[in-house]
């Protein structure tokens, strides 16, 4: 009786042994996913379409971008063929699935950061804090044994000369176009000309705070848009417009918000409402312009547009742009009408952030900016649609 029992232990857990060796990478994936806060159902889903997209390491969805965006390009093909697009639950699945790719891409981003300033390249823009003076723009023109920057201007006239910097200890800002913020303290070690320009030379640091205000991922793109100025108290967050409104070009978007151009002179603080289409899918956006960047020989803004509020499908529709997420069939289509025809012609437009006139929202009440609400308006109709822009403008310091 007593071998008999030895025999039974033995052959459970030889069959446990085996079930563990055969489910394995499923436990695994399970529990992975459980640690990512996906629901049993949710994960259920994962596997299912990590094998049906034949991935040879299902786990790869928890870590690799590529495989993500597969899956993701999957399950939306599917729910488009079941009709279930718009079902709530399919739309949770989506939403946690992007924000995921968001944290996949951030943390990735973390990764390429750098660490001295000697890694910084020529032509970033600056913006240099000196003490008891106040904030100047300069621009990196060389990076050798020192980093040599243009000479710092405040509201483009030379305030302080070169050789009343030499000594002095700065504060810099700038923002690297795909990358983050970065601010470093250092020493102006001394003034010169590069290449017939006067420069100033500063002392190489190791000491870089790297920031990232923004967690939304953005891309460029070129979409005509239309604008409304909204005025009511009690916003109607179903209601889609049937008026034609003020044409805009969205120059980048992401669920979080875009930089919009315009034509005129654009006004900080006005709340907005965005209509566009993307893939023919209709899109609203409500939110308020942060800031405004003027330039007066072109007599064009760019607004920075915040979003603060989109309903789930809309926002999982911009998120499928951003990372270029289709469905095979959405590909298909898009392969025969290409986006990008334009490209040539937005490449004769001047650089918009020459001579440019920046207005913060902080700086105008909230009086002064409902005021301006019909100003804004008739500058806006007043003025011919832009054409295509250039889609190669690097972001201005600070537009996160």
């Amino acid at each position: 009786m007593y071998i008999l029992r030895i025999l039974a232990v033995f052959a459970v857990f030889i069959i446990a042994v085996k079930l563990l060796r055969k489910y394995q990478k499923k436990i695994k994936f399970f529990t992975t996913g459980f640690d990512s806060r996906f629901s049993f159902s949710e994960i259920s889903l994962l596997w299912q379409t990590a094998v049906v997209c034949g991935l040879n390491d299902p786990l790869s969805l928890f870590w690799s971008m590529p495989s993500l965006s597969r899956c993701i390009s999957e399950i939306k093909s599917g729910a488009d063929r079941a009709g279930k697009t718009g079902d709530g639950g399919m739309q949770r699945l989506l939403s946690k699935l992007y924000s995921y790719r968001t944290h996949i891409e951030s943390a990735a981003s973390d990764k390429r950061g750098l660490s001295s300033t000697r890694a910084f390249e020529s032509g970033l823009r600056l913006r240099i804090v000196l003490a008891g003076k106040g904030v100047f723009a300069s621009k990196i023109v060389n990076n050798a044994r020192e980093l040599t920057v243009s000479i710092p201007l405040q509201n483009g006239q030379m305030s302080v000369e070169g050789k009343d910097w030499i000594g002095k200890s700065i504060s810099v800002y700038l923002w690297r176009t795909g990358d983050a913020r970065y601010i470093f303290d250092t020493t102006v070690i001394g003034s010169g000309v590069f290449f017939g320009k006067a420069v100033l030379y500063l002392k190489h640091t190791e000491k870089l705070l790297r920031t990232q205000k923004r967690r939304a991922i953005r891309t460029k793109c070129n979409i005509y848009a239309s604008l409304f100025i909204i005025k009511d108290k009690v916003i109607d967050y179903n209601r889609v417009e049937t008026q034609s409104g003020y044409r805009c070009l969205i120059e980048d978007i992401s669920e979080s918000g875009a930089m919009v151009r315009i034509g005129g002179k654009g006004v900080p603080n006005i709340q907005l409402k965005m209509q566009f289409t993307i893939d023919g899918k209709l899109i609203i956006m409500f939110g308020i312009v942060r800031t405004v960047e003027y330039n007066s020989s072109i007599d064009q803004s760019r607004l920075h547009f915040e979003c603060v509020h989109i309903e789930p499908q809309m926002k999982n529709q911009i998120l499928s742009f951003v990372y270029n997420i289709m469905s095979p069939e959405e590909r298909k289509a898009y392969e025969l009408f290409p986006a990008d025809e334009d490209s040539e012609a937005s490449s004769e437009y001047e650089n918009f952030t020459d001579d440019e006139d920046k207005t913060e929202a902080d700086d105008i009440d909230d009086e002064k900016s409902e005021g301006d609400g019909d100003k804004f308006a008739f500058e806006l109709s007043d003025t011919d649609p832009p054409d295509m822009t250039d889609s190669l403008i690097g972001d201005m310091l600070g537009n996160e």
